[in-house]
């Protein structure tokens, strides 16, 4: 068990390189398992959800090989085609896997998926779209067990909402399928467009991936190729609030600014000075920040739920009211208790959060609730007075690698602590 503490009131200034796309390495290396042979993914990010998706290929057979952030993944001989229930229950991704298992198995077996308790997430989207194109499924007990008589079937799918996750198990299961298929309404994220440019790499034939439409005409089978993951958009993002917050000054390298100019408008109005590049950028702070608009989360290109923590926190200091809209989970506004535990002054009510700025934020022990909402307590812990204690730190080494060194090359002060004792926080 570990735990961050962080001195707060260090500005942030200097340069850091942004890792490779959690939300695309983990779809990407399900998809290896449809390619006979060795594929090799480079950037992908050192995580816990990319470990755990490491420790399921292998149990399906998979031989793995990791240097670095290379992950090669040998998938010739396939020997399980389910999912251990404790596998399943390290990430809310591990669903991806069932788009590739049905389409290379004619039955597999699975439980629902754990990860961050965000609310209801349903996979209906994912179950019906499976179920169009031929896969027989009974759930029970927890379980998902599918099967199919015969190749899975192109089919016109139509998702009534732009699910990420949903695209992306459909795209997995239709590029080897008989026929053609169309995903309607489909998520348009920059991580979409990635698994679909590996994917075509193998052999996929796959037009309009970042459109509202996607079609994909069916191969026979797909070979194993060599890629290079996208860089964190998210983790990009949540660098800038810590810069921002700090009144600090940052080079980020390693990245694509294009993938995040929805929310290029927020950092300025808030009172932030951007310079933007091909492959990075450049943040300056104010010494006082301004309270933003109305923050609607929505899907992409709107502005991301992943952020709507991490900017919380940003604004939790600026002067004069911010106000935010949640408008994809229900239950994604937990880290609120934590960040009033360090003397924000926060009132959520339903789906909208209000934001009155203070003058400064006190340091105290508080625990993570989830990843992004981990997220949104460094940021804060950053400019709080005295020392922030952060507990169940498991959540953000799910999607930040290293993040207190990131963070301390470029000024902060902050300790990573082993810790065998449970802390309960009064």
């Amino acid at each position: 068990m570990s735990k961050l503490i962080i001195q707060g009131g260090h500005k942030l200034e200097g340069e850091l390189s942004i890792h490779g796309a959690k939300n695309s390495a983990l779809p990407i290396l399900a998809a290896t398992l449809m390619c006979k042979g060795e594929s090799v993914i480079h950037n992908c990010p050192v995580l816990s959800d990319v470990d755990a998706s490491i420790k399921i290929l292998e149990y399906l057979g998979c031989k793995i090989k990791r240097d670095g952030s290379t992950i090669s993944v040998d998938s010739s001989n396939i020997i399980n085609s389910d999912i251990p229930e404790n596998l399943m229950n390290e990430m809310r991704s591990s669903i991806i896997f069932l788009g590739s298992l049905i389409s290379q198995c004619n039955k597999t077996s699975l439980s629902f998926p754990g990860g961050c308790e965000l609310g209801p997430r349903p996979i209906d989207l994912h179950l019906s779209a499976f179920k169009k194109m031929g896969v027989s499924i009974i759930e029970e007990h927890g379980f998902l067990n599918c099967s199919r008589k015969a190749k899975l079937k192109g089919s016109k799918i139509a998702l009534s909402f732009p699910s990420v996750g949903a695209t992306e198990n459909i795209l997995l299961a239709a590029v080897t399928a008989k026929g053609n298929t169309i995903i309607s309404n489909a998520a348009r994220e920059p991580e979409i467009v990635d698994l679909a440019a590996f994917l075509i790499k193998c052999g996929a034939k796959i037009r309009g991936a970042g459109h509202d439409n996607i079609y994909i005409e069916g191969v026979n089978s797909l070979t194993p190729c060599e890629h290079r993951v996208i860089p964190d958009r998210i983790a990009t993002s949540t660098f800038m609030s810590s810069a921002a917050i700090t009144g600090g000054d940052i080079i980020i390298k390693d990245t694509f600014p294009n993938h995040l100019w929805t929310i290029f408008p927020i950092f300025e109005e808030v009172g932030c000075k951007l310079t933007l590049n091909k492959n990075s950028l450049r943040i300056k702070g104010n010494n006082q920040l301004k309270g933003a608009s109305t923050i609607r989360t929505m899907p992409y290109p709107g502005f991301p739920t992943d952020l709507q923590a991490p900017i919380m926190s940003m604004c939790t200091i600026a002067k004069g009211t911010t106000i935010f809209v949640e408008n994809i989970f229900e239950s994604r506004y937990k880290h609120v208790c934590e960040l009033n535990r360090l003397g924000a002054k926060i009132c959520v009510e339903g789906k909208v959060a209000i934001v009155y700025g203070v003058d400064g934020l006190s340091g105290a022990t508080v625990r993570c609730t989830d990843l992004r909402g981990g997220a949104s307590l460094v940021v804060a812990g950053l400019v709080a007075e005295g020392d922030t204690e952060i507990l169940d730190i498991k959540h953000i080494d799910r999607g930040y690698e290293c993040i207190e060194d990131k963070l301390n090359s470029i000024g902060a002060n902050i300790k990573r602590i082993e810790t065998s004792e449970d802390i309960i926080i009064e």
